[in-house]
């Protein structure tokens, strides 16, 4: 029997640490991941400013986990019918189980020029292709224009200005952002005090502003055009090649057939109160260990369970984080049930979390170097 993880993110990596504790050594456990590494990726941003700050942050598959089999490879295609996954290199894998945890990729709506001309940030080597833009083209001057005031966008936001600073630069940072508030769709007062925090930096907002086309130096909006010397986007997300491009909607169980889960930002999951959950670490984290203890019941039924008996419902997930923290540049905005946080005290609840991440998967000498990054920051 085999139980296949795809990706190792936030959601895949904890779902194969859970499991390896939970599965019996008779089953084989294999996560499939394009890197051999795992991302903190919500510290991704501090790599703009930091290049460094990718040693902290990059924890070794083969040192997080202890009998998983790891197979780097990209998924290319996964057959539910036949249960079996294609990869990049030549080659399928079968599965008794799987759990697709393969996260969300940069969604560009279709608008026109897009793509072609501007940065995301997914990744170390998006984080490094934006410090060397920044230096080709801004450092003197002109003008970034990051699109999009999600949590991502607004750190990325935040970490030019702190950039900015750094170098004596008289760049302009524009906030660019489809809805009336940055944070669209977080508690107002978490909006506030994000908007404040980005104003204390010098970052301009522009909420109400719908890109609708870029060139190699213009973005047309439905308010103007903004001449620009670099653009980084950070407007939204879409599924992966595996998925069809698409984030399946799935209900609080997670799955999109008795054998197959979808966890973490690869889906659009319903909770068991019929809330939305919203794409984040806290909440793939979560469904993960949700679903690594519904595997393990099904795999421990289907090997030792009496044929006459009905098989062990899924357990849903219910959505509750206490609060949500953000970094914007040197400060930071954390909320915790009703109250805020800004400056010194946000600034050290996120490194505790950061910290918290890396240790639970077993990078304990990585979280203390990465609580001295955020401090110092």
């Amino acid at each position: 029997m085999r139980v296949l993880v795809l990706g190792a993110g936030y959601a895949g990596l904890t779902l194969a640490r859970t499991l390896e504790r939970r599965l019996p050594d008779a089953v084989e456990l294999t996560i499939v991941n394009d890197s051999p590494y795992h991302l903190v990726q919500h510290e991704v941003h501090r790599a703009i400013r930091h290049p460094d700050v990718a040693d902290v942050i990059e924890v070794p598959l083969d040192e997080a986990l202890t009998r998983a089999e790891v197979v780097v490879d990209r998924v290319t295609d996964i057959d539910r019918t036949n249960q079996r996954v294609h990869l990049a290199e030549p080659g399928t894998l079968g599965y008794d189980y799987c759990a697709v945890c393969l996260g969300a990729t940069t969604a560009y709506y279709d608008i026109p020029g897009l793509e072609s001309h501007a940065i995301p940030l997914k990744s170390l080597d998006d984080a490094a292709a934006i410090h060397e833009r920044y230096f080709e083209a801004c450092s003197d001057g002109g003008t970034v224009v990051v699109g999009g005031a999600g949590l991502s966008g607004i750190q990325v936001a935040g970490e030019l200005a702190a950039l900015r600073r750094e170098s004596d630069a008289h760049t302009n940072i524009v906030l660019v952002e489809q809805m009336n508030t940055v944070a669209p769709t977080f508690p107002e007062p978490f909006q506030r005090a994000v908007r404040d925090e980005l104003l204390d930096c010098g970052v301009e907002i522009r909420t109400e502003t719908t890109v609708e086309s870029v060139t190699a130096s213009t973005i047309e909006t439905d308010t103007g055009t903004l001449e620009y010397e670099m653009l980084v986007w950070a407007g939204g997300i879409a599924g992966q090649e595996a998925m069809e491009s698409n984030r399946p909607t799935v209900r609080a169980d997670l799955r999109l057939d008795e054998r197959t889960y979808v966890v973490g930002d690869a889906a659009r999951a319903v909770d068991a109160d019929g809330k939305p959950v919203p794409a984040s670490a806290a909440a793939a984290i979560r469904e993960a260990r949700v679903v690594a203890e519904n595997i393990a019941e099904q795999v421990a039924f289907e090997r030792d369970g009496d044929p006459g008996d009905f098989p062990p419902r899924p357990q849903p997930y219910r959505f509750e984080v206490p609060g949500w923290i953000v970094s914007v540049g040197d400060s930071a905005v954390a909320q915790v049930g009703p109250s805020i946080f800004c400056g010194s005290a946000a600034k050290a609840m996120k490194a505790t979390v950061g910290a918290g991440h890396l240790t639970s998967v077993g990078a304990i000498s990585k979280a203390v170097d990465l609580v001295e990054e955020e401090l110092n920051a």
